[in-house]
C-alpha cells in the first residue's frame, strides 16, 4: 500500500513535533548564550565578551533568540566594566 501525498501550494499546519523542536532550540539557545554570558561577568575578558557576542548574534540570526533576549545581552555589553575588585 502506497501513501497518497498531496502537493499543493497551501499553507501546512504545523506539527506539535515542530513546535518542541523549535522550544528545544530556544531553550538550547538560551542556555549557551546563558553560559557565555555568565562567564563574560565573571570573567570580564575580551575573549569573553566576543564569544558573548558572537553567540548570541548567532543564535538570533537562527532564529532561535527574540530581539527581546538579543536586546537584554546588547543592554549587558553596553555597560562599562569594572574589573576592581567587589566594594
Amino acid at each position: 500500500m502506497q501513501a497518497q501525498h498531496q502537493s499543493s501550494g497551501e499553507p501546512k499546519a504545523t506539527t506539535l513535533q515542530d513546535q518542541a523542536t523549535r522550544s528545544a532550540r530556544h531553550l538550547m539557545a538560551i542556555r549557551i548564550v546563558g553560559t557565555a554570558l555568565f562567564d563574560y561577568q565573571v570573567r570580564k575578558s575580551a575573549d569573553a565578551r566576543i564569544r558573548l557576542e558572537c553567540l548570541a548574534t548567532m543564535a538570533h540570526q537562527l532564529g532561535d533568540l527574540s530581539e527581546k533576549e538579543t536586546a537584554v545581552v546588547a543592554q549587558l555589553l553596553a555597560r562599562p566594566t569594572s574589573t576592581g575588585a567587589c566594594v
